[in-house]
């Protein structure tokens, strides 16, 4: 297993009843555990397989990691969620309590 600019390369093998196994910085990385569904996608000679989570997409986008979810969340909504997580890490380096 090596890894060449952020992405990994390995080779896996596909045992007699055609299964793969991850490895576990794969699995670490995209949040996988056992369970999770997968959805596999075959292009051009390629595999490509995506964790099955709605119609959530993650995926690298000028070095940044975004997650399409969809619809856009509006203003307020996110106003209001930067206000709350504020005041939570203010409470919590102040050494409130709740």
């Amino acid at each position: 297993m090596a890894w060449y600019n952020a992405i990994m390369v390995a080779t896996l093998t596909i045992d007699k009843a055609g299964r793969i196994v991850l490895p576990k910085p794969v699995r670490d990385e995209l949040q996988l555990r056992a369970g999770d569904s997968l959805e596999v996608e075959s292009s051009e000679g390629q595999v490509i397989l995506r964790p099955a989570r709605g119609n959530t997409r993650i995926y690298k986008k000028q070095g940044v990691w975004v997650m399409h979810g969809g619809s856009p969340l509006s203003a307020d909504i996110v106003e209001k969620t930067i206000r709350q997580v504020r005041r939570e890490r203010e409470d919590h380096f102040l050494g409130k309590s709740k």
